[in-house]
């Protein structure tokens, strides 16, 4: 009798160990398909800065800093990243970006330029598709991040070697009130 105990015991004991692997896997497939779908987005804005910065360009030539940080931040190819240098990478990207808008400001012939406005309509439209995706990207990685630090399914994260994903933050510059002056 006692051994059919022991046995129950070990077999559930296999069985939660298995649901919760199972389960594990299941969010990080979730959250790296969540990346993905960002990724896309990023992407497009890591393909669209040259084009934006090169009609900025013509119209601000005391810029160079700027210019010179956006092409030192976009020297690794894009594609050969790990996931959290993309972070990171595009984190930086972001602040560069909110400086190439408020240069625009100082330049009204640039802000009626056609180059400009549609490089900024797609700009703006690709930084919204960034932000929904940010949203659920960060959600997916909240539920991964519970599994692997709540207990007991931490113990068979720990075992089976899943790590944390890392949440997708707003950089100090987003964070910042927007000064708007009319």
């Amino acid at each position: 009798m006692t051994i059919y105990i022991i046995i129950g015991i070990v077999l559930l004991i296999v069985i939660y160990t298995l649901v919760t692997y199972n389960s594990l896997v299941k969010s990080n497939n979730i959250v790296e398909e969540a990346f993905s779908t960002m990724d896309v987005y990023l992407k497009k804005r890591w393909d669209l800065i040259p084009n934006l910065v090169e009609v900025v360009k013509g119209y601000s030539k005391y810029e160079q800093d700027t210019f010179n940080k956006i092409t030192t931040i976009r020297t690794n190819s894009y594609d050969t990243m790990t996931t959290n240098k993309k972070i990171n990478v595009n984190e930086q990207l972001t602040q560069e970006i909110s400086k190439i808008i408020a240069i625009s400001e100082n330049y009204p012939e640039l802000k009626a330029s056609e180059n400009f406005l549609q490089l900024s309509k797609d700009l703006t439209k690709i930084e919204d598709e960034i932000a929904n995706s940010r949203k659920y990207y960060n959600g997916t990685v909240r539920l991964l991040n519970n599994k692997i630090e709540m207990f007991p399914s931490n113990i068979v994260a720990k075992v089976s070697g899943f790590k944390q994903a890392t949440m997708f933050e707003a950089g100090i510059e987003e964070r910042k009130n927007i000064k708007v002056e009319l």
